[in-house]
């Protein structure tokens, strides 16, 4: 008993002697390094290409154009106005009610379209209006079918084009609608929800339903053409990224994050690319769907998914050009070799289109209670678009902002009775949008 008793004293002595240097050392005074402190996170989230230090080009806004239509979103180059003419000092016109506001479990999420001096809504429990451009009530009806209750499920988008109307709806249908009378002219069944705008084409109609398969639609009679499909995903985002047409090609965004282009006519697929990843060090979410449309501008299609990638792809081999550490919740707008976006972050920003340089940032309201216990709901931001060499975000807390495109600077403040709950779209002068109240507003001055 002895024995083993010095052997384990001999044994504790040598530990603490072997520890004895270490202990010593953590009483030691902490080493400051000197210099400024950094936040790594934000240089994370800022990286861009190779091109980071490269200089940006003062922006040039294209020529203003008094555009006659509003038919399409920004994506499609044919039915795209880069700069379309509007006054700098913006009142209030006129309000014309529309249907159903956003509610709890039901939200508007369609653009206005416009053209023959009629502006046509979508309220947020599926009723298609006409407004002519004074204000005035045209005619409605309601494409909610009669077996689903009011508000079981919302959402939908429009697109104008040989003559007609064509509308999307959360019910899984697809209508064509003649425009001056709101008389149905064909519906066909999508089998899943349809709460993405579609695009017309000559001949075609394409779309997106339940976020994983496209269709083309004929205009004419709405016989199915043909119909691609990508992996289902569970988790997407409300609302949907219009398909992007040029003369060759149709280009299509699902929900889990996949890009597709695909020949008009047959519906032969091109190329897929996969816009995947999250923002380092400061991931919001891990949604991958396509939030950001198809944007097409030259030899170039520019995309965004919903967790922190803004891509750059080629035209004709979808190959990335380079890649943007931020997520755009609304489709870009490129205009006089810029990129201008509101990011998931409640950030307004200018990139260089060519390098996705960052040229500058402004900040926007974020969370409605900025409190911890009650950081529930964030403020929506519509936009941006350029109009009039003037940049315009339509927000939800009812205000719409105007910055000066090139350095980022505020100009000015518009109120928005009820707060935007669609992108502002301009035709003749004057910028229309749907308030968070169902109602349609115009601005103009």
């Amino acid at each position: 008993m002895l024995a083993r008793h010095l052997r384990s004293s001999s044994h504790s002595g040598w530990l603490l002697a072997a520890l004895a240097p270490l202990l010593a050392a953590c009483t030691d005074p902490e080493v400051i390094l000197p210099g400024a402190r950094e936040d790594i996170r934000e240089e994370i989230s800022t990286l861009v290409p190779e091109e980071a230090n490269a200089e940006v080009a003062a922006f040039v806004a294209p020529a203003a154009v008094n555009n006659a239509s509003w038919t399409h979103g920004h994506g499609s180059p044919a039915y795209r106005t880069d700069n379309p003419a509007l006054g700098s000092n913006l009142n209030l016109l006129w309000t014309a009610n529309i249907g159903q506001g956003d509610r709890k479990r039901a939200r508007i999420s369609a653009d206005p379209v416009i053209a023959d001096g009629r502006v046509f809504t979508l309220d947020s429990a599926g009723r298609l209006s006409a407004t002519s451009t004074a204000g005035a009530p045209l005619w409605s009806r309601d494409l909610r079918p009669e077996r689903d209750a009011r508000n079981e499920v919302s959402g939908g988008g429009m697109a104008l084009g040989g003559g007609r109307l064509y509308v999307t709806t959360g019910y899984g249908s697809a209508y064509a609608i003649d425009p001056a009378s709101g008389d149905e002219i064909w519906e066909q069944r999508l089998l899943a929800a349809a709460t993405a705008p579609p695009s017309y084409d000559k001949e075609l109609v394409y779309l997106v339903a339940g976020d994983d398969v496209a269709w083309a639609i004929e205009a004419d009679d709405g016989r199915v053409r043909w119909q691609l499909e990508s992996l289902e995903e569970a988790n997407n985002v409300f609302g949907g990224p219009a398909p992007a047409v040029t003369d060759e090609f149709v280009l299509f965004g699902f929900g889990n994050g996949d890009v597709q282009a695909a020949f008009k006519e047959g519906g032969l697929r091109l190329w897929s690319a996969t816009v995947a990843g999250q923002r380092s060090g400061f991931a919001i979410n891990r949604i991958g769907d396509i939030t950001g449309d198809p944007i097409v501008v030259g030899n170039r299609v520019y995309v965004s998914n919903h967790s922190g990638r803004l891509v750059a792809l080629s035209l004709g081999s979808g190959q990335r050009i380079w890649t943007g550490r931020d997520a755009a919740v609304q489709p870009v707008w490129v205009a006089g070799g810029s990129l201008f976006m509101v990011t998931d972050r409640q950030k307004v920003k200018r990139l260089d289109a060519e390098t996705g340089t960052e040229v500058w940032s402004a900040d926007l309201p974020g969370f409605v209670r900025n409190r911890p216990a009650r950081r529930e709901a964030v403020y929506a931001h519509h936009g941006p678009i350029l109009a009039g060499g003037q940049l315009i975000v339509a927000s939800s807390d009812e205000v719409m902002r105007v910055y000066d495109p090139e350095s980022g600077a505020l100009l000015r403040s518009v109120d928005i009775p009820g707060g935007a709950s669609t992108n502002p779209v301009v035709v003749g002068g004057v910028l229309y949008l749907v308030s968070g109240k169902g109602q349609l507003l115009a601005f103009g001055g």
